[in-house]
């Protein structure tokens, strides 16, 4: 197969986390995602799961080899401005985001995970 051929239709970010009731809190209580699965060899070993919105999917691991904290994603958004007005209502104590209309044009609204991963979501301007 030629490298022009190849058919790569989605990404599945994986991101460092070392709390499940922080990574939880922010992923679902305060960005809106939904767990859709989680896993652990036994009981006490660390946890991997599936986050979800629409059709964004991450996924979060405590295991120590999987990835390294401090990631950054872009993730775009249908509309920047109703998700800052969302998270704003929802007054998480651990992040404020504001919005930038970049050089670049677009909207950026950004936010760090308690681990240290930074999230960009962004749409085009017009």
């Amino acid at each position: 197969m030629e490298p022009e051929d190849r058919r790569f239709t989605t990404i599945t970010p994986i991101l460092r986390m070392f709390d499940e009731a922080k990574a939880k809190e922010f992923y679902g209580g305060y960005l809106g995602f939904k767990v859709d699965w989680e896993h652990r060899f036994e009981p006490e070993l660390p946890l991997y799961m599936q986050v979800s919105a629409g059709a964004c999917v991450l996924h979060l691991s405590e295991h120590y080899g999987d990835c390294s904290p401090g990631a950054a994603l872009r993730l775009e958004a249908a509309d920047v401005r109703l998700l800052h007005a969302e998270l704003s209502a929802r007054n998480y104590p651990f992040a404020r985001p504001g919005l930038e209309e970049t050089p670049w044009g677009t909207l950026e609204l950004r936010v760090t995970d308690p681990f240290g991963n930074r999230l960009v979501f962004y749409e085009a301007l017009k």
